[in-house]
């Protein structure tokens, strides 16, 4: 067995001197009653580090969040907004006097943005009245930009009385000429257009920006990052579609002088998705994202630079095998730090603007995206296996970071922890695949264990050294059983190749990695082969679809949220990556080849099914097939719909009964604990 540098001390002894050797285990109830620290944003001076801090409440179902302030030494953090509302994306006033957030208090109807002083005490003030909503919120100069989701021959007035329209409409009908017409878990309304529009700061008339330049933004996704404004507001760069292809999208960079009715396509050439634009801080520069491949997300996002004046055009990465997010300029405009997915964890990288050349500032492990703190340091969240998101402040010159608050350690403090580590087996055709492996607390090397393995879903989303809400491995260790997540072919992270290794064959390298890391399972002495179960979901549904029909080692499955039929996935908001695979009219073969429908006379293994009715990424029908399928067949089978869920199961009551039913499915057919 091959250990990977990865292996933390916190790994070979308990979780601090704080955690008990004997105590309660991390069980789904206690993931609930977590607070999760989102992305921090820093002002100008360094001087206020802010942070979105949500907790949820199972009597309302549901969560809610508020905006902390934090000092710096974690010594005088704060609230600064009320509980029980929704907060969002805090964006701070050129000088730092002022703090931005969006919100949808009592009397609104959508999110609006909010501003509050921070020089002391005082109510937040809305600056926003929009029927439509506002999302996507900058701050540069005297104005504010954010985006709202408009009926774009309407004024104001209007499209609060059409919205009040639609509302009461006895007709439920949607319509749609064009795709897209869902993204994710909701419908899209071909009626509606996503523009970017201003707002003085100080109040006044909300002006179009976009609409005015003849181009949308694309209408399933839009955030900030969808488009930046120059530090003088003389510019806009936005990232939409550069042509009236909605099969096979392609998003462009355009650029414009506000005000001027006109953009300019600044990428036409490139075949592939440009996004993410972002000016410097001197304004000389746009930088954005690259990708060379039509149609895959998965495709290395390259750093590029424009120079404003000159229109020279460089790629600062050409030959870094990682993808580039998450990227913030620092305030001397001559580089950036980014957050990089690398080899199962994300790593924050400073990128030389000149020259390209990149240097990890953090260990390996998870860190969020860093915010630019008081004297250079950096501002980001934290977390691992072991420990949900912390707030940490990192010397980008050693990476030493310092905590910054102790939420959760009074939820912990009595909660005894597995140990987890990296190990590297040989996969398909013996390459060398990165596995995590979870031991239950108290493990035992002398005594045998069941094996729980995890399937993890993209299929191009590595599983990474982070703590994990919806698939908590320490979770499923704390039932009694050694739990792994092997980074098979296609994951992200381990560099172009082996992400593109699964197109167009989504099954046979993958399903070989997944058995021969249950091979290699077999071969240690403190696994009982006789107590092994599978299960994933989204891709890792797939996945698992496909060893039901294959011969494999596991005595039960689970299946969420699983693309059982390629054919009818067709149905999807995403469909297939038609561009990789061909349409199955037009490569009829490889849908049979890869399709877990066509190994249904296979099918023997116990199974449970999971499904949610919101899903538009894999639609609910797929999950109704298979189980349908398995009680065709008289396989033991079981059905759990969620008739208010997504791709996802969100809510914290379905989430805590979707983790018991699971745990006692998996003990049914493999007892937890040593033997």
């Amino acid at each position: 067995m091959k250990k990977t540098g990865i292996l933390l001390l916190c790994l070979l002894m308990p979780f601090g001197s704080a955690f008990a050797e004997q105590g309660k285990p991390l069980s789904v109830e206690l993931l609930w009653q977590l607070k999760r620290i989102g992305s921090p944003v820093v002002s100008p001076s360094g001087e206020h580090i802010i942070a979105p801090v949500t907790e949820y409440d199972l009597k309302e179902d549901k969560g809610s969040t508020q905006l902390w302030r934090f000092d710096g030494e974690g010594k005088n953090n704060r609230a600064i907004t009320v509980k029980g509302l929704k907060v969002s994306e805090p964006v701070f006033s050129p000088d730092g006097k002022t703090l931005a957030f969006v919100s949808e208090r009592n009397e609104d109807d959508a999110g609006q943005i909010y501003l509050l002083p921070m020089d002391g005490p005082g109510e937040a003030q809305r600056l926003t009245d929009i029927p439509t909503g506002v999302n996507g919120i900058k701050w540069v100069g005297k104005h504010l930009y954010f985006i709202s989701n408009v009926f774009p021959n309407q004024t104001w007035d209007e499209m609060k009385t059409q919205l009040k329209a639609d509302e009461d409409n006895k007709v439920s009908a949607r319509q749609w000429n064009a795709l897209p017409y869902a993204q994710f878990d909701h419908w899209l309304d071909e009626r509606r257009q996503a523009h970017v529009f201003m707002i003085p700061a100080s109040g006044g008339e909300v002006e179009a920006v976009t609409q005015a330049l003849g181009h949308e933004l694309p209408r399933s996704s839009q955030s900030s990052s969808s488009y930046d404004i120059s530090p003088n507001e003389g510019l806009i760069a936005f990232s939409t579609y550069g042509s009236d292809n909605r099969i096979d999208p392609k998003l462009d960079i355009f650029l414009a002088t506000i005000g001027s009715g006109k953009a300019e396509n600044i990428t036409p050439e490139n075949q592939a998705a440009d996004a993410d634009p972002s000016f410097s801080p001197n304004g000389k520069t746009l930088a954005f994202t690259r990708q060379k491949i039509p149609g895959f997300y998965a495709d290395t996002s390259r750093l590029m630079l424009l120079d404003i004046d000159s229109r020279k055009l460089n790629t600062l990465t050409p030959e870094w095998d990682r993808s580039v997010s998450q990227f913030n300029w620092t305030p001397d405009s001559k580089g950036f730090y980014a957050t990089i997915e690398d080899a199962a964890t994300n790593r924050i990288y400073h990128i030389d603007a000149k020259n390209g050349k990149v240097k990890a500032i953090t260990e390996a492990t998870d860190f969020g995206q860093p915010a630019i703190g008081k004297d250079g340091e950096l501002i980001a969240t934290n977390e691992s296996f072991l420990h949900p998101a912390r707030l940490v402040s990192i010397n980008p010159r050693n990476g030493k970071t310092v905590r910054l608050e102790n939420f959760n350690d009074d939820i912990l403090k009595d909660v005894d922890l597995g140990t987890y580590e990296s190990v590297t087996y040989k996969g398909y055709q013996n390459q060398d695949i990165q596995m995590w492996v979870h031991y239950p607390p108290g493990f035992d090397r002398s005594k045998k264990y069941p094996l729980f393995m995890l399937v993890h879903g993209g299929p191009h989303n590595a599983i990474t050294d982070g703590f994990h809400y919806r698939w908590n491995a320490q979770t499923f260790a704390s039932w009694g059983y050694v739990t792994a997540w092997p980074n098979f072919h296609g994951s992200s992270g381990f560099g172009q190749a082996f992400a593109d290794a699964i197109n167009p064959d989504w099954k046979n390298k993958s399903l070989e990695d997944v058995l021969k890391a249950a091979d290699w399972f077999k071969q240690q002495s403190w696994i009982d082969s006789d107590r092994m179960v599978a299960g994933g979901a989204s891709y890792g549904g797939y996945l698992t679809s496909i060893i039901l029909g294959q011969p494999h080692p596991f005595k039960a499955l689970l299946i969420h949220a699983a693309v059982y039929d390629m054919y009818s996935q067709m149905a999807s908001d995403f469909a297939v990556h038609s561009t990789r695979f061909g349409n199955y009219w037009d490569n009829p073969e490889l849908y049979k080849a890869i399709s877990p429908h066509y190994f249904a006379a296979n099918f023997n293994t116990p199974t449970l099914v999971s499904h949610g009715q919101l899903d538009y990424r894999v639609p609910v029908g797929q999950g109704f097939e298979l189980f349908r399928t398995l009680q065709t067949r008289n396989v033991e089978s079981r059905m759990i719909y969620f008739p208010d869920e997504n791709h996802w199961v969100m809510k914290p009551n379905n989430s805590i009964y979707w983790y018991n039913q699971v745990k006692d499915w998996m003990a049914h057919y493999a007892k937890p604990g040593a033997q």
